[in-house]
């Protein structure tokens, strides 16, 4: 897997410099501790505050403690909160660039994820610019893949299952493969399934993992669909309050969190998968028949997309491509 990123600024710029006043700044994020994403901000965080000698200091408010995930943004662009992280494509109702993370055989590895993320990473910086917000990093999830209560080999054995939307892009998928979507986040997973709300869902096996999904599914089919990333941005205003020194150590930080968030995701996947097998679940490759169901919604949504993102997304494509 190669991932490009550029030049971090050093760590360390403060050690030398003179005592700065604190500026304490409050971060939502959605997950809960045990998420790599959640741990991988964690670091950014400590990082943060030792290169600028704890002049800016980080507190970490996970599992939706201080603002809902749907609520993050906005907190942040208000300066309820300057800092932030949200799943990305939660925002593709505002700017369709948002969701090319999300469309499924799109980018289904690393490498390709990484490509399209640098396809794709001006677009999404410019569109957080014009709201007065700043793009720190983004990290992915592994793969996304799904989870079911039975041996899922004919297409039509999904037809009419109530299944778990986290964003526009796995509402859509869902229709075209004639479920039933239903919106729940992920802290409500367990819950939706043990009342009968939904009985499928594709996700990661992080997520998997981090809510028991043996506790009430069967079957994993690693479909490894797509890899969508979460983001971490900053109010610009409050990123531009600080001193250059305390801004450039943030912004080494975030390149920093940014190449080891993708490790991290890239080393979670066997990882994960194998817990589930460890808790009972039966892990198990697409059939042909649902592979070639699955790349038509796929070449279906790609089309949707571009219909929506217009000039933008097309140039994104061509960038990624390589046309």
């Amino acid at each position: 897997m190669t991932i490009r990123f550029t030049t971090a600024a050093a760590f360390f710029a403060l050690a030398t410099a003179p005592a700065l006043a604190q500026s304490a700044w409050d971060m939502p994020t959605p997950y809960g501790d045990s998420v790599f994403h959640t741990q991988n901000i964690m670091t950014f965080a400590d990082d943060v505050r030792e290169s600028t000698g704890g002049s800016v200091d980080i507190t970490v408010h996970s599992a939706g403690s201080l603002f809902a995930h749907g609520q993050i943004k906005d907190s942040v662009r208000r300066g309820l909160a300057p800092i932030g992280e949200i799943l990305m494509s939660q925002l593709v109702n505002e700017n369709p660039v948002f969701g090319a993370d999300s469309i499924p055989f799109l980018a289904a590895s690393y490498d390709d994820a990484s490509a399209l993320w640098d396809a794709s990473r001006e677009d999404v910086a410019e569109a957080l610019a014009d709201q007065g917000l700043t793009l720190l990093f983004a990290v992915p999830w592994p793969g996304q893949s799904l989870y079911l209560r039975e041996a899922v080999t004919d297409p039509a054995q999904l037809q009419g299952v109530s299944f778990r939307a986290y964003n526009n892009a796995t509402e859509r998928m869902a229709q075209l493969l004639d479920m039933v979507p239903t919106q729940v986040e992920a802290g409500d997973i367990p819950t939706a399934f043990s009342t009968g709300r939904i009985a499928g869902m594709i996700t990661s096996p992080s997520t998997g993992v981090s809510s028991q999904a043996w506790d009430y599914t069967t079957h994993y089919i690693d479909t490894q669909a797509w890899l969508p990333k979460n983001m971490v941005f900053v109010n610009s205003s409050a990123l531009e309050a600080l001193s250059d020194e305390e801004q450039a150590a943030i912004l080494a930080a975030a390149e920093a969190a940014e190449a080891r968030g993708w490790d991290m995701s890239a080393a979670e996947t066997a990882d994960k998968i194998a817990a589930l097998e460890a808790g009972g679940m039966t892990v198990m490759q697409p059939s042909d028949a649902l592979s070639e169901k699955l790349a038509e919604v796929g070449e279906v949504m790609v089309s949707e997309w571009l219909e929506t993102a217009g000039d933008a997304g097309a140039a994104i494509l061509t960038r990624y491509q390589g046309e």
